[in-house]
Formats: C-alpha cells, structure tokens, sequence
C-alpha cells in the first residue's frame, strides 16, 4: 500500500470517515476485517470522494494524463470450460463459434498498427485448437512484424512449459482474472473440474516467468460478499500484479445466472479508487463492462483512477459473437475505428490517449 502526505492532508481536511480510511490512506497492513470495515464506507458520500480524489492524484503523480490503449482481439469464441456466468462457456449451445486465422490476427494487427496502437492484447477462450504450436507462430509473427509493440495474451490457465513457450516466443503481458479469491465464492461461479488453487497459481508461474501479470474480479457476481471482495484486495497485494482488471458483473441469458442482478456502477468505481491507493503505478483499465453498464462509465472509470482503455480490433463481422455477458458494446465509439471519438471521450475527463506500449512502472 501507499500514503502521500497530500492524502493524508486530504483526509484531515475532509474528516471523511474517521480511524479506517486514515490507517488505508497511511498504507497499514490492513487484514481481511480493516477491508470490510472499509468497503462498509462506501455509502458514506465523504470517503468515495475522498478516495477517488486520492486515487486521481496518485494517477496522475506517475501518469500524469496518459491513457494506454490496447487493440483488443478477439480471436476465438471455443471454450473448454464451463463457468456458469459466461456466455461463451462450452455448455451454452446458442453461440455462434468462430476461430480467426492467423493470417486474420494478423490483419488485425495491421489495421491496428495503422490506427497507432502499440499493444495488441490476444483474447479468447481456452481454445485447444490453438495449441502451442499455433500460438508460438503467432506470437513470434507478431513480434517480427510490429518489433515496437507489447504483445499481451489472455487465454487462460495453461502449464508453465506452455506459459515458458509463449514468453520466449514474444509474449510480453499476461491477463488472467482470478474472478474471485474466496474457494466457495469459486466453486459457486465455475464447475467441479476448474480450481482456484491451480488459478492462482498460474498468476505465480506468470509472474515467475518474467511477464507483466494482469489479475482481477468481478464486482457484484452472484452471492458476493463484503468479505469475498476483502479477501480480492488481500489477494492481489501477496500477488502485486502490475495489471488489475475490474468490471461490474452482467449476466448472459444463456446461463444459470441469467435473472441476476447486475454488479453495482457506483461499486466498482469505489473498488477502483481503493485499487489505485494500493498500487500507485497499477495498469487499471476502465472495462468494457464499466461501459456497457454506463454510457459514461469509461470516462467514469478514468475519474476514478484508471489509466487504461481497450477498443476493440477484432473483425466487425464476429464482434457480437464474442458475447461473454448480454449488451456488450462491440461497435461504435467503442470500437477501434473510431479513435477520434474515442480521444474526444477522454479528453472530455482532463486526459488524452497516449500511443506507446505503455509498459507497468517498477
């Protein structure tokens, strides 16, 4: 955790919420009940105030104004697995599947390349198609075309000779969302045969391995707990991951969560400010699920603190196939092609987009 003497001065001045948020803005060691007590201020209209302000400081203390984009590729909607909340799971026989070719990621990251992204985030289910071998040829080719730009991939949990082949290959980052760190949180979110243990320790090998790790969780998932999110936060400071993605959750009608509420817009940008504290030199993106939930909820999200955006490169024609949750924005000013529109959005919030890799600051 972290404290500056201008979020201490902000808190005195604000008197925003008395002895909790005092001790997290001083950086203590805070245990699994300082997190619930904390997260228990959320309504208390002082403290987000103050803490997002916090938040933003430390943003722009390391960032100054600079807002990363990512090209985001879709590349195959196959999954193994069987997550209940996920529209893409193995089990919902409604989803139209498609698999990009590697001459297609390629031209999406031509396209992108174009467009002035220099970061190409490879997305997809855990697809055993795409095996090894296919994927170091792609990550390779990758790198040999666009020697300036960061290659991260999120495809999920593999073995570590598999992790060690792709970071030879190229691959500089790597996405896994732990979704939840409580085991019987887990077990309520994903079948017998997927463990929270092996995911964790998948995030380790990555981190072992030399690669920017990205971690992260849902806001607001079936029966979440203050005490599940506590146990998040405790997670991700053993992890120190230089990345942490964060987005409400949104139910998919394909699913056994289907009537479900949706996370909480107000929740998430809370938890965002609450991240920034904790790791001033994060990577935080402001999600798509943040902008599905709001038309604003992006440039909501930068306010918070974030400092990352990623427009979306995949092929128009399979955008909408790529349906993790119902009503995701695919198209538009969300996607890539409207990077105009898009530097309007930012800009609209005091910031600007930024065009190099935008690597994690150690």
């Amino acid at each position: 955790m972290s404290v500056t003497d201008k979020g201490r001065e902000n808190m005195e001045k604000k008197d925003c919420s008395g002895d909790i948020v005092s001790r997290f803005l001083r950086g203590e060691e805070f245990t699994r009940k300082d997190f619930v007590k904390l997260l228990e201020q959320k309504e208390n209209p002082k403290v987000c105030e103050c803490l997002q302000k916090e938040a933003l400081q430390l943003r722009r203390q390391y960032y100054g104004d600079k807002v990363y984009i990512r090209g985001l590729i879709e590349f195959t909607n196959y999954c193994k697995n069987n997550c209940y909340y996920c529209g893409i799971r193995c089990g919902n026989p409604h989803v139209k599947r498609y698999r990009l070719s590697e001459e297609e990621i390629l031209s999406c990251c031509d396209n992108g390349y174009k467009l002035g992204f220099r970061t190409f985030v490879l997305q997809g289910g855990e697809d055993p198609y795409y095996d090894d071998e296919k994927m170091v040829s792609i990550i390779r080719k990758i790198k040999e075309k666009y020697p300036d730009c960061a290659l991260t991939l999120s495809i999920g949990e593999k073995s570590e000779e598999s992790y060690r082949r792709f970071r030879e290959a190229g691959a500089d980052r790597y996405l896994l969302r732990h979704e939840t760190a409580n085991k019987a949180h887990y077990r309520l979110l994903h079948p017998e045969e997927m463990s929270l243990i092996n995911r964790k320790n998948c995030l380790y090998t990555l981190k072992k391995l030399g690669y920017q790790v990205g971690a992260g969780f849902m806001v607001g998932s079936p029966e979440q707990t203050l005490e599940h999110l506590a146990e998040d936060l405790i997670f991700l400071r053993e992890l120190q991951p230089d990345m942490v993605g964060i987005g409400p959750f949104i139910p998919h009608h394909d699913t056994r969560y289907a009537e479900e509420q949706a996370g909480d817009v107000e929740w998430t940008l809370f938890l965002l400010s609450i991240i920034r504290i904790m790791f001033p030199k994060v990577l935080l993106p402001a999600t798509t699920a943040l902008g599905t939930m709001d038309v604003r909820g992006r440039e909501k999200g930068l306010l918070a603190g974030a400092n990352v955006i990623m427009p979306n490169l995949s092929p128009k024609e399979n955008r909408k196939d790529y349906e993790l949750y119902d009503n995701k924005i695919c198209t538009g000013e969300e996607a890539a092609e409207c990077r105009q529109c898009l530097a309007r959005r930012v800009e609209s919030v005091g910031c600007h987009i930024v065009t190099d890799r935008g690597d994690a600051l150690y």
